[in-house]
């Protein structure tokens, strides 16, 4: 018969380490407010790795009288190397602020069916991406004991703190770009991704703005992420009139690009080709890809902005317009 070992304790620990449960209490809550010499510290973080001794979340949030739970529903729609990059830096700054950092998978859940979900969880703060939840999901969380609610997404929503991001921008720089390179007939992606819109439609307002006036024209050109629907378009290039294109980020750029090479379009002497978000992938083709290169909020910023609403929940929600954007012109344009 496989005997189970007995759960280690903090007063395991306690012992072990020659202190108090107080001190294993203050080290590894990583209580700031109480003085413990650095060789204490060492002794009590050594006890328990060698014990196996992991602090009790539930237990803790129990005695704090709050969570320290916050809370990442999972993007709804597909996100790229960029929007990783940027969740892992913020959740390692949340980690060091000693925050727990869970994500939720909402699958089937919108808006705010969503938010009572996530209720159930009792965070004490939700980081919401993208668009969907309103004034009542923001209520029901703040009622649930939530005490900073953050959105992250092209608008604001009444309660909540805001991140916006300007996708217009993203969609301006690109149009700019084309048409200073003496481009005239720009067409414009749309993904066919669900979800995407939220994003694509900004961006080719976006584009749309930075050519009003002059004597361009833009075109929409709706594209599912597959070889097949980028063969088709790419099939049609030649009747469309069209001398640039602003695929709406780099991976549909490289996709399209790919096919109007194999149908024999030039890139970039019969039609400009201009992605967003400046992956290592686009510098890597050939000719390399000119790109708009986009510029998130500091994850480390973030993660200060959620820790302050959540010490002082009665605050006056923070709104910011976060993103930025530039291009990179390379070879394609």
């Amino acid at each position: 018969m496989v005997q189970i070992p007995n759960t280690p304790t903090s007063a395991d620990v306690a012992r072990l380490a020659g202190v108090s449960r107080a001190t294993v209490s203050y080290v590894l809550n990583n209580t700031g407010a109480v003085r413990i010499s650095e060789p204490t510290r060492r002794r009590v973080h050594e006890a328990a790795r060698e014990l196996g001794y992991v602090p009790h979340a539930a237990a803790r949030s129990l005695r704090a009288g709050r969570s320290r739970m916050v809370l990442m529903p999972a993007p709804a729609i597909p996100v790229g190397p960029l929007y990783s990059r940027f969740l892992n830096e913020l959740q390692w700054a949340l980690g060091r602020l000693d925050y727990t950092v869970v994500q939720y998978g909402s699958v089937g859940l919108e808006g705010d069916e969503a938010a009572r979900a996530w209720a159930e969880l009792r965070p004490v703060a939700v980081l919401v991406p993208g668009a969907g939840l309103g004034p009542e999901g923001v209520a029901v969380l703040k009622r649930s004991g939530a005490r900073a609610v953050v959105t992250l997404g092209p608008g604001r929503v009444e309660g909540a703190h805001a991140l916006q991001m300007d996708h217009d921008a993203v969609g301006h720089c690109a149009g700019a770009h084309l048409y200073a390179r003496g481009r005239r007939r720009i067409g414009v992606v749309l993904p066919g991704e669900p979800g995407l819109e939220a994003y694509s439609r900004p961006r080719l307002a976006g584009v749309r703005e930075a050519l009003r006036g002059t004597d361009a024209t833009v075109t929409e050109l709706p594209l599912a992420y597959t070889e097949e629907a980028a063969a088709a378009l790419a099939l049609r290039w030649s009747g469309s009139g069209l001398d640039a294109v602003f695929a709406y980020n780099d991976e549909y750029a490289m996709l399209l690009m790919r096919a109007l090479q194999d149908e024999g379009v030039r890139v970039p002497e019969d039609v400009a080709v201009v992605g967003a978000d400046d992956l290592m992938l686009g510098r890597l083709l050939r000719p390399r890809l000119s790109t708009v290169r986009i510029e998130l909020p500091s994850g480390q910023d973030l993660a200060g902005l959620v820790d302050r609403a959540v010490r002082d929940p009665g605050g006056e929600p923070e709104v910011r317009t976060v993103l930025g954007a530039s291009v990179i012109r390379r070879e394609s344009s």
